[in-house]
C-alpha cells in the first residue's frame, strides 16, 4: 500500500466541535420550539422528538461518509449532481408543497424535504471535481471558466426559482469560493462580483419581489417600523439585549413565545444569547471557529486538487451560512430567512450538512503530518 493511501485518524477537533454544535441545537431547538410545539400540536415535545431523529439519521450518515472514500465521490460526482439538479425539480411536481408563500419542499407520504440542501451538497462535490479534472485551464475563459459557470448557474437557478434568495447567495458565494480556491484569474473574479451585484440588485428592486425592498429599507432602521417591516429585527435585538453576560436561563427565552417568528430555526442565535447569554453565543461561535479552522486546515494539507477543493467547499458553505445566520440575528445585514448549519431545527439541513462534515472527516484522515 502506498504511503498516502495509509488512513489515519479523522480530525477529533473538528469531530467533537461538529458534535457539541448539534447538540446545543438538539437542546436548544427543545426550548425554543416548545411554545409552538404546545400551540399546533398540543405537544412540546414535537419538534425534539423530529429533531433527535433527525440527527441519529445524521449521525449514521457522518459515520458512513467519514469512512466512505472520498475520492470515489469524484467519480460518483457527475450521477450525484444530476439525481440533486432531479430533485429540486420534484418542488414543480405534485409534490411539491407550500409553506408561507413559497414552494421549497417536497412531500412524499409522511416525509418532508427540502431539494435545495441537496443542491448544495451535490453541486460542490461535481463542481469540485469538474475542476479538479480542468486544472490550469480554470484560467482559460472559454475551456475552464465560462463552463465552471454554467454549473454554477443552473445549482443556483434551479433554488432562485423556489425563491429562495439567501440559500441562492450563499450557495452561489460557496461555488465562487470553490473556482476561485482553483485558481481563477483575479479580473475574472472582479467582473463575475459585479455582475453577482447587478443581478442582486435586480432582485431586490424587481415588482415581484416586493417585500425584499422593505426589508432592505427596514435593515437602515428596524426601530422605525418596529411592528411591520423592522418586526423580526427588533424582537432578534431584544431577545440578545436581554441576555446580557449569562443569559436568562436555559427554558426562561420571552421572546420564543410567538414574539420572534420560527426562533427554533431561522432565529436560533437570538434565543441561544437570550437563555445563554453573551458567553453562551461566544461559545457556539467558538465551536464554529474551531469546525472552520480545522476544515481548512484539511483543505490546506491533503495532496490531491479534488479533495482541496472539496474540503474547501464544506468549509466555505459552512462559513458563509453561519455569517449570514449571526448577521441576520444581529441586524448586521437585512433581514432573511436562513438557518444555522448543525444547531436550526430541521431534518434534511441536519442530515446533509452531517454528512459534508463527515466527508471533511475522511479528507482529514489522508493529509499530510
Amino acid at each position: 500500500m502506498a504511503k498516502k493511501d495509509i488512513k489515519k485518524a479523522p480530525d477529533f477537533t473538528l469531530l467533537l466541535a461538529t458534535l457539541l454544535l448539534v447538540f446545543v441545537g438538539i437542546i436548544m431547538v427543545f426550548s425554543s420550539s416548545w411554545p409552538e410545539g404546545i400551540k399546533k400540536y398540543n405537544d412540546g415535545y414535537y419538534f425534539l422528538k423530529k429533531q433527535l431523529f433527525a440527527a441519529g439519521l445524521g449521525t449514521i450518515a457522518l459515520l458512513f461518509f467519514m469512512n466512505f472514500d472520498y475520492r470515489r465521490l469524484n467519480r460518483m460526482s457527475r450521477f450525484i449532481f444530476i439525481v440533486s439538479i432531479l430533485t429540486g425539480m420534484l418542488i414543480f411536481t405534485p409534490l411539491g408543497k407550500d409553506f408561507k408563500g413559497a414552494r421549497r419542499w417536497v412531500k412524499i407520504g409522511s416525509m418532508t424535504f427540502m431539494p435545495s440542501d441537496i443542491i448544495k451538497l451535490g453541486s460542490i462535490i461535481y463542481l469540485s471535481s469538474f475542476l479538479s479534472q480542468k486544472k490550469d485551464r480554470v484560467r482559460n475563459l472559454f475551456n475552464g471558466l465560462i463552463p465552471a459557470l454554467l454549473i454554477i448557474g443552473l445549482s443556483c437557478g434551479m433554488i432562485y426559482l423556489q425563491k429562495d434568495l439567501s440559500t441562492t447567495v450563499t450557495l452561489g458565494a460557496t461555488l465562487v469560493s470553490i473556482l476561485f480556491v482553483a485558481g481563477m484569474k483575479i479580473y475574472h473574479l472582479a467582473a463575475l462580483m459585479v455582475l453577482a451585484v447587478l443581478g442582486l440588485i435586480k432582485a431586490i428592486t424587481s415588482e415581484e419581489h416586493k417585500y425584499r425592498m422593505r426589508r432592505l429599507t427596514s435593515f437602515k432602521d428596524p426601530f422605525a417600523d418596529p411592528t411591520d417591516t423592522g418586526w423580526q429585527a427588533v424582537q432578534s435585538l431584544y431577545a440578545l439585549g436581554s441576555g446580557g453576560l449569562f443569559g436568562l436561563g436555559l427554558g426562561k427565552s420571552r421572546q420564543k413565545f410567538f414574539w420572534i417568528p420560527e426562533p427554533y430555526n431561522d432565529f436560533i442565535f437570538a434565543i441561544i444569547g437570550e437563555e445563554l447569554g453573551f458567553l453562551g453565543a461566544l461559545f457556539v461561535i467558538i465551536l464554529f471557529f474551531l469546525l472552520i479552522w480545522r476544515g481548512i486546515r484539511v483543505a490546506l494539507n491533503v495532496d490531491d486538487l479534488f479533495g482541496t477543493l472539496l474540503a474547501s467547499g464544506i468549509v466555505a458553505l459552512i462559513t458563509i451560512q453561519t455569517l449570514i445566520h449571526i448577521g441576520v440575528v444581529t441586524s448586521s445585514i437585512p433581514p432573511t430567512g436562513i438557518p444555522l448549519p448543525l444547531v436550526s431545527y430541521g431534518g434534511t439541513s441536519l442530515i446533509i450538512y452531517m454528512s459534508a462534515v463527515g466527508i471533511l472527516l475522511n479528507i482529514s484522515r489522508y493529509v499530510k503530518k
